[in-house]
């Protein structure tokens, strides 16, 4: 797999070259967020390690550009604060995860095979539920004849819930299944992905296709009736 660093600490970015490529990985590297964003939209690059404070261009529109051009692609944000406003800066921004520096590598190498695993996983190829259609090998959907651009996360949270159609899932099942964390009743993280996916999915003036079941979690319904939320 190749991955692309784009970070302009020199250290960081030689300790990432080493210990990445120890482990099989194919790395790229840019010092600066123009380069950076050029590199994702020429280069057949899986993964993206990307700092938010950059120099030339900020890793928030660096991350913007990826997401109009390669919306799938999986991309972690590299923080030098460890506070929830930046963690939620980042994830609004599209990111598919945040480490705070200095992080420990087996952390970082968790979190790229937890990004990276569900794509290796054998499933059907297309998911189809009422207009809304799900290609699994290409990772893109349309609601009836509109293409719907998501992110990554985005992705992988719809189809977690197309393959539990009626079913409650609880936050601490999506957390775990989409996330693979452990559960945190502070982070609201899954409630802002939902929010994200029915902005998209969504048509205005009819039901939502995701349904909030107070006190247990969301229930995604393609059928969903005019009552629901």
């Amino acid at each position: 797999m190749r991955i692309l660093v784009v970070e302009d600490e020199a250290p960081i970015v030689r300790m990432l070259e080493r210990g990445l490529a120890a482990h099989g990985y194919q790395v790229l590297s840019a010092d600066n967020g123009r380069d950076g964003a050029a590199l994702a939209a020429d280069e057949a690059v899986e993964f993206v390690l990307l700092d938010i404070s950059l120099p030339e261009m900020d890793g928030h529109e660096v991350l913007r550009r990826i997401r109009q051009t390669r919306p799938e692609l999986p991309v972690l944000m590299l923080t030098a604060r460890d506070d929830l406003q930046n963690k939620v800066s980042a994830l609004n921004s599209g990111a598919d995860d945040y480490l705070t520096k200095p992080f420990a590598f087996e952390e970082l190498l968790a979190r790229i095979h937890a990004l990276t695993r569900r794509a290796d996983q054998p499933r059907s190829s297309r998911l189809e539920l009422g207009d809304l259609r799900i290609d699994l090998l290409s990772r893109r959907v349309w609601r009836g004849e509109k293409r719907v651009e998501l992110s990554s996360r985005e992705f992988a949270l719809l189809e977690y819930f197309a393959r539990h159609p009626r079913q409650v899932l609880s936050r601490q099942q999506l957390l775990s299944a989409i996330w693979d964390y452990s559960f945190d009743p502070g982070s609201n993280i899954v409630d802002v992905y939902v929010r994200y996916l029915r902005r998209k999915i969504d048509r205005p003036g009819e039901p939502s296709l995701i349904t909030t079941i107070r006190g247990a979690g969301y229930r995604f319904d393609p059928a969903a009736s005019p009552g629901s939320e």
